[in-house]
């Protein structure tokens, strides 16, 4: 991708963070009256006003609420869950700008809507944050050999490190994917166990290592980062503990 491009890339994401801060502040004053797929509907009106662009083959963010934060790959429909007081929440956000060759941003972001979160939730987060970190500890010092890894051996070191928690076995997807421009999924290389390919310089990617135990809850952490030359470059903001908010606060 050319620098334009990523410049877009940038925005998108620097949008896509302000909307999930709206989004909590509207959770917050509608708690216990407002649910997954109504909050879903308030992201998508924020992105028509920031003129960002969903795309087709998910048109419905992810918002999920205790339980069905352990689906992967939750959207919620018209009955879904209210929101309450001490709730787990999960929202997963992507889109592009509406602007010619923009690339998508795809960012997930974990919120509890209490004073007090569940240890269990807290470790599990803990242990998805510290395998995050070690995936982009790996690339930096690939990079610096002037080396681009393969994706598995990215993948492979976030496993390890879930492994240390005894975490790898609820560790259901893939540790990232390119970004595109038809959708948030990009076609140039994905971090799975068994992809050939290698880290692309100037293509923007994600790493979003999570966990999820079945019926019970998942905690995931989705971060953008693209690699210029032989540098990573972080274009989203890390989120290092679950936000905590209710309404005294």
């Amino acid at each position: 991708m050319d620098s334009s491009q990523i410049k877009r890339h940038i925005r998108a994401v620097k949008k896509l963070e302000a909307i999930y801060k709206r989004t909590l502040r509207f959770i917050k004053k509608n708690l216990g009256k407002v649910s997954e797929y109504e909050v879903s509907r308030f992201i998508l009106q924020e992105f028509k006003k920031e003129s960002l662009k969903i795309g087709k083959k998910h048109p419905l963010p992810i918002v999920a609420v205790e339980k069905n934060t352990s689906f992967v790959h939750y959207f919620p429909k018209k009955n879904s869950r209210i929101i309450e007081k001490n709730n787990l929440i999960l929202i997963d956000l992507w889109a592009r700008l509406k602007e010619r060759s923009s690339p998508f941003a795809d960012l997930t972001w974990m919120a509890y809507s209490g004073k007090k979160i569940p240890k269990r939730i807290e470790n599990a987060f803990e242990a998805v944050v510290k395998a995050r970190g070690t995936a982009l500890s790996f690339i930096k010092n690939q990079l610096k050999k002037k080396r681009y890894p393969e994706t598995k051996e990215v993948d492979r070191r976030v496993r390890n490190c879930l492994k240390k928690f005894n975490l790898e076995k609820f560790f259901l997807h893939n540790t990232g994917h390119s970004l595109g421009f038809n959708d948030c999924h990009g076609r140039y290389f994905n971090f799975s166990q068994k992809s050939k390919e290698k880290l692309k310089p100037l293509i923007p990617f994600t790493i979003e290592p999570g966990v999820y135990f079945k019926n019970e809850f998942g905690v995931r952490s989705e971060i953008n980062c693209l690699v210029k030359g032989y540098k990573l470059i972080i274009t989203s903001k890390l989120q290092r503990k679950i936000i905590k908010f209710d309404k005294s606060n």
